[in-house]
């Protein structure tokens, strides 16, 4: 039943009336009368008989469309046991809302009389005859191995470290082919809606149009319910998507992938926040199906299914690496340092200003990522260098545009008549430089070059690659033609000095996938990191050596005791709460419990770590904690997260 109490997570018997009997079939939404009210459920199975005496009849089929699929029911059972969660939440992640008139147009399409011929099988389409051309994995020794794989209905399992400038959605479009010419079906995810259409492209073009089905929430509902059928009725063999597609239905599933997993928009916000990479190496487990992680960066949850022999490296050698990279450089060490301290300070040194100005003059266009967003979004006090505070609600104050208004960034009151409550100046200063700011300064730099702005109100797919200046955000990156000449990655600090366990790990991760948008050295492609050169994460970027980073990290996350080394759960709410599920909770023995530590809005956190051995105990404990609470109708909510992106 779809009612979001844990101590009701469980199937219920009721009996089905002769009226229902030919619609109430596996996968079918129903209503069913529970504690007097008409509630929502999913049919899970047909039975012929019940342990229980006295049993209530099922009230009605909403539909006799069985849109859970048992392999999905499955999953999304072992992925609310993952993550201490319930069926009835996951089964909402899983199957979109209904959407009856495209429903009824495609019941009324089954009745018609069909006119075309019918859709080609799941092993046919354009590489159903023969192997695919592994040409385009043949800089990865282990690539034409795993296609060939792939093809003969096997389950390889990779962990895929693209070369700089490689063509990804292709790569991933090779794999899909292979895996639908030895007649199985394939799930992609990307991280967003750019990616997607990009692997759209890719798969269109290897497969032919209406070969595979593009499940995205930014659809629509109509559009998503409706790609959401075409894969449950097995019109098409590949789903691709974004997280909204990794529970996607389909017909005798070979392939898993995900591309970029680092990326927190893989994670679910939504409870009991599954990671998608996750989702589909549980999948893969469960179908025996293969499973492809790929990205420029390698996580250290992806470290670690290497580490233990679940999944086997795909890499270049180090020689084809060194060819296809572009010469990278930090600015500490930039030989003008010596002869200028001050510029150590500099936004835009001087390494980075010339490599600009070099790649300008032989018409190539730059790009220069810029963490922040906006136009000034933190400000300071110009005289003794205290954060500026909204005097209403102690948010900060920035400055959204060039008129040099102050505004709260929380509740977006306006400062005009702003004063320092530690020193009283009213003058203010940039504490951090966004990026509509940074393409104002580099516009006053370059006189007469196109300067393209990429971010959250406009996001650039392409560029043109003659001279011009592209500022994005993280993520935001537009593709130049022909690559671009130059790369500037400004900030670093903004990324390598948060408060987070991921922080290193995500600032490389960034760094690369910019940096793979250059051209190699060999063209002149140049990347300036402004950042020391001793740093971990730049050491990766220059040698372009995410593995070595990733396993550095795992290594030092088992030495500290942090996921995915062990499994943590996290516990917030208000402390009485907290103390109270805790209290109820039979936690493994080796647990640890650690906390509390301040969360939001007069909340703490709780953490509990266990060794990964003991993990489906410990979930499985902190369900039944919650379910007692939610028996005895505890008041206070507390909020239950398995390995969750943040810990602090």
């Amino acid at each position: 039943m779809d009612v979001p109490l844990p101590h009701l997570d469980r199937p219920f018997d009721y009996l089905v009336p002769d009226t229902l009997d030919a619609d109430a079939r596996p996968g079918v939404r129903v209503k069913v009368r529970f504690a007097g009210q008409l509630v929502d459920g999913w049919l899970l199975e047909r039975v012929a008989e019940s342990a229980h005496p006295k049993l209530a009849y099922l009230e009605k089929v909403v539909s006799p469309v069985p849109v859970l699929a048992p392999e999905v029911a499955a999953l999304a059972r072992a992925v609310a046991d993952r993550y201490a969660g319930s069926l009835a939440d996951v089964l909402r992640l899983a199957v979109p809302p209904r959407h009856a008139r495209v429903e009824k147009d495609v019941t009324a399409t089954d009745a018609a009389p069909a006119d075309a011929p019918p859709a080609a099988p799941v092993d046919g389409g354009p590489n159903a005859a023969g192997p695919v051309d592994p040409r385009g994995w043949r800089d990865y020794p282990a690539g034409p191995a795993l296609l060939r794989a792939l093809t003969a209905g096997r389950a390889p399992r990779a962990v895929w470290s693209a070369l700089p400038g490689e063509d990804w959605a292709d790569r991933y479009a090779d794999a899909v082919a292979a895996t639908v010419a030895g007649g199985r079906g394939a799930v992609v995810v990307v991280a967003d809606a750019r990616d997607l259409e990009r692997l759209d492209a890719a798969l269109t073009a290897v497969l032919g149009p209406g070969r595979h089905a593009c499940l995205s929430a930014a659809a629509g509902p109509a559009r998503r319910y409706r790609a959401f059928l075409a894969a449950r009725r097995g019109d098409v063999p590949v789903v691709i998507g974004t997280r909204a597609a990794m529970f996607a239905p389909v017909e005798r599933l070979g392939l898993v992938a995900i591309w970029d997993d680092g990326d927190d928009l893989h994670a679910e916000p939504r409870a009991p926040y599954p990671h998608a990479r996750e989702v589909l190496l549980t999948r893969a487990q469960l179908a025996g199906a293969a499973a492809l992680v790929g990205g420029h960066a390698r996580t250290a949850e992806a470290q670690l299914l290497v580490e233990t022999g679940w999944a086997r490296e795909v890499v270049a050698d180090r020689a084809t690496v060194r060819a296809r990279m572009p010469a990278i450089a930090p600015t500490g060490d930039d030989p003008h340092l010596a002869r200028d301290p001050g510029a150590a300070s500099a936004r835009l040194p001087s390494l980075a200003w010339t490599t600009a100005r070099d790649a300008l003059r032989a018409d190539l266009p730059v790009l220069v990522q810029v963490p922040r967003r906006g136009y000034l979004p933190s400000v300071a006090c110009a005289d003794c260098r205290a954060p500026a505070r909204c005097p209403q609600c102690a948010g900060p104050l920035g400055l959204p545009s060039a008129e040099g208004v102050p505004a709260c960034r929380w509740c977006g009151r306006v400062a005009a008549a702003y004063a320092c409550p530690e020193c009283g100046g009213r003058r203010l200063r940039a504490s951090v430089t966004g990026a509509r700011r940074t393409a104002e300064e580099l516009g006053r730099a370059f006189p007469g070059v196109p300067v393209r702005t990429s971010g959250r109100e406009e996001v650039l797919a392409t560029v043109p690659g003659g001279a011009g200046l592209v500022i994005a955000t993280p993520g935001a990156e537009p593709v130049a033609e022909g690559g671009y000449g130059a790369v500037l990655l400004l900030d670093s600090w903004a990324l390598l000095t948060r408060a987070d366990l991921r922080a290193g790990e995500e600032a490389l991760r960034r760094w690369l996938a910019a940096a793979a948008l250059a051209r190699p050295g060999s063209a002149g492609g140049r990347v300036v990191v402004v950042a020391d050169g001793a740093l971990a994460p730049v050491q990766a970027l220059l040698r372009w050596d995410s593995a070595w980073f990733a396993t550095r990290e795992l290594a030092e996350r088992r030495e500290l005791g942090f996921p995915p080394a062990v499994r943590m759960a996290s516990v917030t709410g208000v402390a009485d709460a907290v103390a109270d599920l805790l209290a109820g909770t039979r936690l493994p023995d080796d647990a640890e419990v650690l906390g509390p530590v301040p969360a939001d809005e007069g909340r703490e956190r709780m953490l509990v770590r266990v060794p990964r051995a003991r993990a489906a105990a410990l979930a499985g404990a902190l369900h039944a904690a919650a379910g007692q609470r939610s028996a005895r109708k505890a008041a206070d909510p507390v909020r239950l997260q398995i390995d969750p992106l943040s810990l602090f």
